[in-house]
C-alpha cells in the first residue's frame, strides 16, 4: 500500500526488494526440488544413445515451465495483495463510526504487531487515511511487478540450469544423474546458507539442514524407481 504524508499526499509505494531472500531461496529450492523429481522419473522411461540430450531437454523444459508458473503466480499475488490494502483503505474511509474504522485496521495487523499496537496509534492511522486526497478506483499492476515477476522466472531456470548440464556433459547416463544429483545437494546447501544467515538460524545448520532435505528426497525417488 502506498504510504501517507502527514499531507495527507500519497507517496510511491515502498516495494520489498524483488530478490527477497526468504522467497527467493524458497522458489530455488522449489525448483531443484522439481528438476530433481522430475529427472528421476524420466529417467525410467528415457533410453538410447541421445538418453542425455533428452533428459537435459525434460529438466530444462520442467524448469521453463516451472518458472513462468512461479513469476505468473507472483503476479497475481502481488494484485491480489495491494486490492485487499486498497479494500482496507477505503473500508476505512466510508466507515462513519471511529470505533469500527478502528477495529477494522486492528484486524489487519499480523498477529505478532497487534498486541503492540495501541487503539490510539490505530486512531491516527485512521484520521490520516480520511484525509487522502486520491485514491486509484482499483489495484493495478505497476512496471515493477513486472520486472519482479521476470526476476522470478529468471532465478528459476538459471538457478537450476546447472541440473541439468551434466546430461549434456557427461554420455554415461548413470553417472550424469549422479553428477546432477551431486549439483543440486551442493546448490541446496548454499541456498541454506543464504537462509541461514538471513534468519539468524546459523548459516552451516541451515546449510547442512537443506541438504539433509535433499538426501531425504533424493532417497525416496530412487526408491520409487527414479
Amino acid at each position: 500500500m502506498s504510504t501517507v504524508t502527514p499531507a495527507g499526499h500519497v507517496e510511491p509505494e515502498q516495494r520489498e526488494p524483488i530478490l527477497n531472500t526468504v522467497d527467493r531461496v524458497c522458489e530455488l529450492c522449489f525448483g531443484l526440488f522439481m528438476a530433481l523429481t522430475f529427472i528421476g522419473a524420466v529417467k525410467a522411461v528415457t533410453a538410447g544413445e541421445d538418453a542425455g540430450y533428452k533428459m537435459f531437454l525434460a529438466a530444462l523444459g520442467c524448469n521453463l515451465a516451472w518458472g513462468l508458473a512461479d513469476a505468473v503466480m507472483y503476479l497475481v499475488r502481488t494484485l491480489a495483495d495491494r486490492g485487499q490494502r486498497l479494500k482496507l483503505v477505503l473500508t476505512v474511509r466510508r466507515e462513519e463510526d471511529q470505533a469500527v474504522a478502528v477495529r477494522a485496521l486492528r484486524d489487519a495487523l499480523p498477529e505478532t504487531l497487534e498486541p503492540l499496537v495501541e487503539d490510539a496509534d490505530l486512531e491516527r492511522i485512521r484520521a490520516r487515511l480520511a484525509t487522502l486526497s486520491t485514491l486509484p478506483s482499483r489495484a493495478n499492476f505497476v512496471r515493477d511487478d513486472f520486472i519482479g515477476a521476470s526476476g522470478i522466472f529468471l532465478l528459476v531456470v538459471l538457478g537450476t540450469f546447472p541440473v541439468a548440464v551434466p546430461f549434456l556433459v557427461i554420455k554415461d547416463l548413470t553417472m550424469a544423474l549422479i553428477a546432477s544429483r551431486a549439483l543440486t545437494l551442493v546448490m541446496l546447501f548454499t541456498a541454506g546458507l543464504a537462509l541461514g544467515r538471513y534468519s539468524g538460524a546459523g548459516a552451516m545448520k541451515a546449510g547442512f539442514a537443506m541438504i539433509a532435505l535433499g538426501v531425504v528426497l533424493t532417497m525416496a525417488i530412487i526408491a520409487l524407481g527414479g
